[in-house]
C-alpha cells in the first residue's frame, strides 16, 4: 500500500521549490551567524574556541588523575600498615648518618722529606688532579672525597717510591748496566744493518721495514725468549704492556686496600698507563724530538763547514737534500734583494757564491741519488785516483797504518816477517829501559845486581831468536844465513844489547820495503785506500820523497821555500844588524769560497842600524803559525822545549773571546821568538822568521798531507822519548820495583809471537772462555776483558766497541786503543776518576738536583701553572733540515784525536750509524722499554722483574718460532 503526499499528489513543483528555500534560508542564516562571529570576535576567534575546548578536556583528565593519585597513595598506605612490620632502627640509623655531613680527610704533604722536591712535586700533583681528573668529575658530582682519595692514594705511591729510591745504589746502574743496553742495542741495529747490506734487492736494502724485521730477528737471537717488537709497533698491544706493568707498579706502591678497591685500581692504572707513561714515550721515541735535543745539548758548538760538506756529500736521503736546497734558495733570494751599500757587496758575494755552492752540491748529489749511479768512493779512488803515498817508516809507527799493513800481511803470508820487526822494536825500548835503570841505579851508589839484568835480556834475546830465525821456528824469517849465524854467536858469547838485532831488523826492513810481495804491492791494494781512506787522506795531493823513485811521497825539504829570504840576506837587502819587533793588532774571522777561518793583523816593526824605521802588514792564519813553528822546530830542535804554540780547539774556535785569548798567546809566541837573547843563540833563525813576517802570502814548507802526518807520526815519536825520559827520572824506590818487575821480562817476551799470532785470527779473548758467539749475547758479557775494575776504562770501551765496531779489527789494535785509553785517563784524573763519577752519580741523584728535574718537568707541562698545548707536527722540510743539522753538529764536535786513534773513515761511519739508529721511532721505542726495564729491576731487586718481562714479551709470535727452531736444532 503506498500513501501519497497530499501535497506532492497535487503539486510536486511546488513542494520543491518550498524545500529549496528551506535549504537555503539555512545557509543563509548559518553564513549569517559565521561573518556576525567572525566580526565580533575577529577572524582568529575559532582557534581560540579550539583551543578552550582543549583545555576543557586536558582539565578534566587532570582532575581524574590527581583524584585518582590521591586515593592510590591512600590506598597503599592501608595495605603497608595492613601487611608489612614497621621499620628496624638500624636502617634508619645508617640513614643518618649517610644523610650527615662527612667529615674533612686530613693529608700529609710530605713526601720524599726534602722540603724542596716535596713543593714542587705537590704542585705537579695538583695541576694534574686538576686538568686530567677534575674537569670530567666535577660534571658527575660535586663530592670532594673522591678526588682527596685519588690525591691521598698518588701520595702514598710517591712515598713508597722515594723511600725504594734513597735504597738503591744507582752508580752501578748508570756508569754500567745503562750503558750496556744503549751498546747491546746499538749491537743488534748494527747487525740489522749488516743483514740488509747481504741481500741483493736494493729496495730491501732500503725498506723502512724490511729493517725493523731484521732489528727484532736479531734481538730474539741474542735475548733469546724476549722480543719486543709487538710492544713497538702495535698500538694495541703497547697499550695492554702499560697496562699490566702499570698494575704491578700499583701492586708494590699502593696500600693493600687501595689496591684490591678494583674502582680505583684500573682507573689509576688507565690514568698512569695512557695519559702519563704513553705520551711521554711518545715523545722521547720521536726522532725529531731527538734531533731538536741533540742540537740543543751541544748548542754551544759552532757550525763546522767541513763536518756539513760531508755530511751532504755522504747522505742518502733525497729530501735531507732537497731541504737544505730549498732553504738555499730562500737565502738566495733574500741576499739578492738586499739593497746594500759599497762597504757590503763584497760580503754579499761571498755569501752568494758560498749558497751557489751548496746549491750545486745538493743538485748533484741529488740527481746521483736518483739516478741510481752512486759509487763507492774508495773502489772510485783505487781504480782512477791519483793515491797518495805513505813510506813505509811512518806505516811501521801508527796504529791505524800498521793495522791495515798487518792485514795485508797475513793475506800474503808474510806476517811473520812484520812480527819479528816489531817484536825487535819491543825488545829495543825495553832493553834500554832495563840497562838505563841499571846504570842510573850504579851512578847513585847502588849495587844492584847487573848480572841478573843481563840475564833476563839474554833471555828475552834468546826467546826473540827461537821464535822467528832458529830453524825450529814456524813460520821462520828468512835472511842470509851469515846474519842468523853471527847474531847465534852473539847471543851465545856476549852479552846483549838493545842493537845485537839492528842488523837483521834493517834487512827485514829492506825486504818489506823493496820485495813485490810486500809494501810495492801493498800500496796497489785496495786495503791501501781503506788506509788512506781512515787516515782522511784520499783526496791530499802529495810531494816528492825519497821512499821509492818512480812514486810520491809527503816528504818535502823545508829549506826550498826559504831560499829568497837567503838571498835577500846575502845581498844586503835585509839588515843584519837591524832589530826586529812584532805585535798582531787585529783578529778577524774571513769566509773564502764558503770556508771561514780567522785571519789575525800582524804588524812588524823594524828598527834599521841608522835610526830609521820600518812598519808593514801583513796576514796570517793560525796554521801558517803551525807550519811556521812546525818548520823551525824540526830546524832546531832546541827550540821545542822553550816555544810552546797555542793549541788547537776542536770546536767554538771562533768565537771572539777565544780569538782573543789566542791573539793574546800568539804575541806572547812572537815575543819570546823575537827575544835578542833567542836570536843571538840560535843566528840562523831569522831568515825564517823574515820569510815568514814578510808582506806576501806566506809559502808553506809542508803541505797540508804532510802536517797531517806529522800530527799522527809526531806524538808517537815524543811519546817514546817521554817514556825513555820517565825512566831516567825514576825515584830510587820506583827503580828498585821496575827490576822486580823485569823479573819476569823473559816470559813476557816469549809470549810476544803468541799475542801476535793470535791477533791474527780477529778472536776475542772471551771466545776462548765459552762457546758463545759474542755477537749472540749481550755486550756486558765480555767485560772479563778489562783486567782492573775502572769503571770510565770499562765505559769507553763498551762504547768504543758498538759505535765504532772495534771487534772487527785485531785484537792488537784493541789492546793499543785500550792501553792508550789507561794511560788517557791515569794521565788526566789519575786513580780518582772512579771517585769522580761516583760523586757526579750522587751529584745526579742528590735532592737539589731532583727538585730542579720535577721544576723543569713542572715548569714543560704546565708553564706558568698552565697545561701546555700539544704543538703541531712540524712540516717535514724542517725535519729534514732539523736532521741535517744535528749529523752535522755530531760530526763536527769530534776531536782529531779520536780519528788518530781510530780512523777519519770509522769515526764517521760510527757517529753516523748511531744517529741512524735514532731516526727509527719503533726502535727508539724499544730502547725506553729497554731503559725503563732495567730501571724497575734496579729499583725493586727483590722482585722477579726480569721473569715478569719475559713473561710479557713471550707473546710474540718471533719468540715462538725461534723457541721452536731452537728445540728442532736440540733434537736433531
Amino acid at each position: 500500500m503506498v500513501l501519497h503526499h497530499p501535497c506532492l499528489q497535487c503539486d510536486p513543483s511546488g513542494a520543491l521549490s518550498n524545500w529549496k528555500q528551506a535549504s537555503l534560508s539555512i545557509w543563509g542564516w548559518g553564513g549569517l551567524g559565521v561573518v556576525l562571529f567572525l566580526i565580533s570576535f575577529g577572524p582568529f576567534a575559532i582557534f581560540y574556541l579550539a583551543f578552550y575546548i582543549l583545555c576543557f578536556i586536558g582539565g578534566g583528565f587532570v582532575v581524574l588523575l590527581l583524584f585518582g593519585k590521591t586515593n592510590s597513595e591512600k590506598h597503599l598506605e592501608r595495605c603497608e600498615h595492613s601487611y608489612l612490620p614497621p621499620t628496624q632502627a638500624a636502617i634508619l640509623k645508617v640513614s643518618e648518618e649517610m644523610k650527615s655531613e662527612s667529615k674533612p680527610i686530613k693529608i700529609d704533604r710530605r713526601l720524599t722529606g726534602s722540603n724542596i722536591i716535596d713543593e714542587p712535586l705537590q704542585q705537579v700533583i695538583q695541576f694534574a688532579l686538576r686538568d686530567y681528573i677534575q674537569y670530567w668529575y666535577y660534571t658527575l658530582s660535586d663530592d670532594e672525597t673522591f678526588l682527596l682519595e685519588i690525591r691521598q692514594t698518588v701520595q702514598n705511591a710517591l712515598v713508597q717510591f722515594s723511600t725504594r729510591s734513597k735504597e738503591v745504589d744507582w752508580q752501578p746502574y748508570f756508569t754500567t748496566r745503562l750503558v750496556d743496553d744503549f751498546a747491546t742495542h746499538l749491537r743488534v741495529f748494527r747487525k740489522a744493518q749488516e743483514r740488509l747490506n747481504e741481500r741483493e734487492d736494493p729496495k730491501q736494502r732500503d725498506d723502512p721495514e724490511e729493517l725493523l724485521d731484521s732489528f727484532f730477528e736479531a734481538e730474539v737471537e741474542m735475548e733469546r725468549n724476549i722480543c719486543r717488537d709487538m710492544v713497538c709497533m702495535s698500538r694495541k698491544d703497547e697499550e695492554g704492556y702499560l697496562r699490566d706493568l702499570c698494575e704491578v707498579l700499583l701492586y708494590l706502591l699502593l696500600p693493600s686496600g687501595d689496591f684490591h678497591n678494583k674502582n680505583m685500581r684500573y682507573f689509576l692504572r688507565e690514568v698512569l698507563a695512557r695519559g702519563v707513561l704513553l705520551p711521554l714515550i711518545n715523545q722521547l721515541s720521536d726522532p725529531d724530538y731527538i734531533n731538536q735535543f741533540v742540537i740543543w745539548m751541544i748548542r754551544d758548538s759552532s757550525c763546522n763547514y767541513e763536518a756539513f760538506m760531508n755530511i751532504l756529500k755522504l747522505t742518502d736521503k733525497p729530501p735531507e737534500l732537497e731541504a737544505v736546497k730549498d732553504r738555499v734558495l730562500e737565502e738566495l733570494q733574500h741576499l739578492r734583494s738586499l739593497d746594500t751599500g759599497a762597504d757590503d757587496i763584497n760580503i754579499i758575494k761571498n755569501q752568494i757564491n758560498s749558497l751557489l755552492f751548496v746549491k750545486k752540491v745538493c743538485e748533484t748529489r741529488i740527481q746521483r741519488l736518483q739516478s741510481g749511479k752512486e759509487v763507492d768512493a774508495l773502489k772510485l779512488a783505487a781504480n782512477f785516483g791519483k793515491l797518495c803515498v805513505i813510506p813505509l817508516e811512518h806505516i811501521l809507527v801508527h796504529n791505524i797504518a800498521l793495522q791495515f799493513f798487518m792485514d795485508y800481511m797475513q793475506h800474503m803470508g808474510g806476517q811473520a816477517v812484520l812480527f819479528f820487526w816489531l817484536t825487535v822494536e819491543g825488545y829495543r825500548v825495553t832493553a834500554q829501559q832495563q840497562l838505563e835503570v841499571l846504570q842510573s841505579s850504579q851512578r847513585d851508589g847502588k849495587k844492584p845486581s847487573s848480572q841478573t839484568t843481563k840475564g833476563l835480556l839474554r833471555a828475552a834475546a834468546v826467546g826473540v831468536y827461537d821464535q822467528y830465525l832458529s830453524e825450529k821456528a814456524s813460520p821462520r824469517v828468512e835472511v842470509d844465513e851469515a846474519s842468523v849465524s853471527r847474531l847465534a854467536q852473539k847471543l851465545s858469547k856476549e852479552d846483549p844489547t838493545p842493537e845485537i838485532f839492528d842488523e837483521i831488523q834493517r834487512k827485514v826492513y829492506d825486504m818489506m820495503l823493496k820485495d813485490e810481495r810486500y809494501y810495492p804491492s801493498f800500496r796497489q791494494h785496495p786495503l791501501y785506500v781503506r788506509m788512506l781512506a781512515e787516515l782522511d787522506m784520499l783526496k791530499e795531493p802529495s810531494f816528492r820523497g825519497s821512499d821509492d823513485g818512480d812514486g810520491e811521497s809527503f816528504n818535502g825539504s823545508p829549506t826550498g821555500s826559504i831560499n829568497l829570504s837567503l838571498d835577500d840576506l846575502i845581498s844586503g837587502s835585509v839588515d843584519e844588524s837591524a832589530q826586529l819587533h812584532a805585535f798582531i793588532s787585529d783578529t778577524g774571522v774571513c769566509n773564502d769560497h764558503g770556508k771561514t777561518y780567522a785571519l789575525y793583523t800582524v804588524t812588524v816593526v823594524r828598527k834599521n842600524s841608522d835610526g830609521s824605521e820600518d812598519v808593514w802588514k801583513t796576514y796570517r792564519r793560525y796554521s801558517d803559525f803551525h807550519d811556521f813553528h812546525m818548520r823551525i822546530t824540526e830546524q832546531f830542535e832546541s827550540l821545542g822545549p822553550i816555544l810552546k804554540l797555542p793549541g788547537k780547539k776542536t770546536f767554538n774556535n771562533m768565537d771572539r773571546e777565544f780569538l782573543e785569548k789566542r791573539k793574546k798567546d800568539l804575541n806572547s809566541y812572537l815575543q819570546l821568538l823575537l827575544n835578542p837573547e833567542m836570536v843571538k843563540a840560535c843566528h840562523m833563525l831569522m831568515p825564517y822568521i823574515y820569510d815568514f813576517l814578510e808582506n806576501k802570502p806566506y809559502s808553506k814548507g809542508k803541505g797540508d798531507f804532510a802536517r797531517k802526518m806529522d800530527t799522527f807520526v809526531n806524538p808517537l815519536r815524543s811519546s817514546m822519548r817521554n817514556v825513555s825520559n820517565a825512566v831516567k827520572s825514576l825515584p830510587d824506590s820506583l827503580a828498585e820495583g821496575v827490576s822486580k818487575v823485569s823479573a819476569d821480562m823473559g816470559q813476557d817476551f816469549k809470549k810476544i809471537g803468541q799475542d801476535i799470532k793470535q791477533s791474527i785470527f780477529k778472536v776475542p779473548p772471551l771466545i776462548q772462555k765459552s762457546d758463545i758467539d759474542p755477537e749472540h749475547c749481550r755486550v756486558s758479557a765480555q767485560l772479563d776483558d778489562n783486567v782492573d775494575d775502572n769503571i770510565p776504562l770499562r765505559v769507553m770501551l763498551l762504547l768504543m766497541d758498538e759505535v765504532f765496531d772495534l771487534k772487527e779489527r785485531n785484537q792488537w789494535l784493541r789492546r793499543n786503543i785500550k792501553n792508550l785509553l789507561q794511560q788517557l785517563i791515569k794521565a788526566t784524573y789519575g786513580d780518582t776518576i772512579n771517585r769522580k763519577i761516583v760523586d757526579h752519580v750522587e751529584y745526579m741523584t742528590s735532592p737539589e738536583q731532583v727538585s730542579d728535574y720535577v721544576k723543569r718537568f713542572r715548569d714543560s707541562y704546565w708553564p706558568n701553572g698552565i697545561l701546555a698545548e700539544t704543538p703541531p707536527r712540524r712540516d717535514k722540510s724542517l725535519r729534514m733540515r732539523t736532521r741535517v743539522a744535528a749529523k752535522t753538529t755530531l760530526l763536527g764536535i769530534m776531536p782529531d784525536e779520536l780519528k788518530h786513534i781510530i780512523g777519519a773513515d770509522t769515526t764517521r761511519k760510527g757517529i753516523l750509524r748511531v744517529f741512524d739508529m735514532f731516526q727509527h721511532q719503533s726502535l727508539n721505542r724499544r730502547l725506553v722499554y729497554v731503559f725503563l726495564e732495567g730501571f724497575l729491576e734496579t729499583l725493586f731487586p727483590q722482585y722477579k722483574f726480569p721473569d715478569l718481562f719475559v713473561k710479557l714479551h713471550s707473546r710474540s709470535p718471533r719468540v715462538l718460532k725461534y723457541s721452536l727452531k731452537s728445540r728442532g736444532l736440540h733434537k736433531r
